[in-house]
């Protein structure tokens, strides 16, 4: 069996192995593939593994060998999934194997916010407190999240996970999601519309997919109804927010500070207004990727691969 992995770069760039998956056929690794190189190397291919490598009908129409596709994330919109289950190609993700990383991301922002760790360790390095006449200082305000009203878009994996990281901090919670006020854990409150954690919530985290309902759901509009304190998580998908008017709310002060861990174009353009605003910290995507996230991803990669040669396809997305 002929297994091409068209972008394993991201996934191991070297700290991991690849041999669960040449126990299953001859196993051919790309770091990264553009357009132009796909045809070439997928030709032949009975199973494609992808992270970002696009596979669009034409791409599987002109793959007659292809029977299964893994995607090496949890979302798959890099894939014509209808073309692919018209065309009796399986398509599986990986779900749910970044959870607790993706909400330690989402923690590791409203921190680094709220206490400016890195700027301080900046300082302490640059001699700044060396030079001060008093044992501490500070020089911008400091808070503690305990009693904060914490927002969180989606309650799923990830933001479950996360609501549980804000109770153990004392914060008040509150979610927005289709589950029932019945089905949340007890020290967790039912929004009943998405205004309204903007309008109440000090810190607002999205955990709900990109879709074309969500898609730029954070924007001027939405973001004017926030507190002039408040704080905006991104660790979802980039599009969730309008990005000009984030930058705008940004720099003239309607919402305080924002962390993001995605872009709507990544890497982002050089002209990206967001990554010249001081209280916008960015991070490059890597909430998924802690080392333990990523041996799990690979596990699951290989176990989904051998239960569709087992003939029992897990995670099937093109059912």
């Amino acid at each position: 069996m002929k297994i091409v992995v068209l972008d394993g770069y991201t996934l191991n760039p070297g700290d991991l192995s690849w041999d669960a998956l040449k126990e299953l056929g001859d196993v051919a690794v790309y770091d990264r593939t553009v357009p132009g190189e796909l045809m070439e190397r997928a030709k032949g291919a009975e199973v494609l593994l992808t992270n970002k490598v696009v596979l669009d009908a034409e791409a599987l129409r002109s793959l007659p060998e292809l029977k299964y596709i893994g995607v090496l994330a949890t979302g798959y919109n890099v894939v014509d999934v209808e073309a692919a289950r018209e065309a009796g190609i399986v398509v599986t993700n990986i779900p749910a194997y970044s959870t607790d990383s993706v909400a330690q991301m989402a923690f590791s922002h409203i921190l680094n916010i709220v206490q400016r760790v890195d700027v301080y360790a900046d300082e302490a390095r640059e001699g700044k407190w060396s030079s001060r006449k008093d044992f501490c200082y500070w020089n911008a305000p400091l808070h503690e999240l305990a009693g904060k009203k914490m927002g969180i878009i989606g309650f799923g994996h990830t933001g479950s996970a996360t609501a549980r990281i804000a109770a153990a901090f004392g914060m008040d919670v509150h979610v927005y999601t289709r589950k029932s006020a019945m089905q949340l854990p007890h020290d967790v409150h039912k929004c009943p519309s998405l205004d309204e954690v903007f309008r109440k919530c000090d810190i607002v985290s999205l955990h709900c997919p990109l879709s074309e309902k969500t898609r730029e759901m954070v924007n001027a509009e939405r973001l004017k109804m926030m507190k002039p304190t408040a704080i905006l998580i991104n660790t979802g998908r980039g599009g969730l927010i309008n990005e000009k008017d984030l930058a705008e709310a940004l720099a003239g002060g309607t919402i305080a500070a924002a962390g993001l861990d995605v872009l709507v174009s990544e890497p982002p353009h050089a002209d990206n207004p967001l990554l010249r605003l001081k209280n916008c910290f960015i991070t490059p995507h890597i909430a998924w990727a802690t080392y333990e996230a990523r041996v799990r991803l690979m596990d699951l990669a290989a176990n989904n691969l051998k239960a569709f040669i087992g003939g029992k396809p897990e995670n099937n997305v093109a059912i």
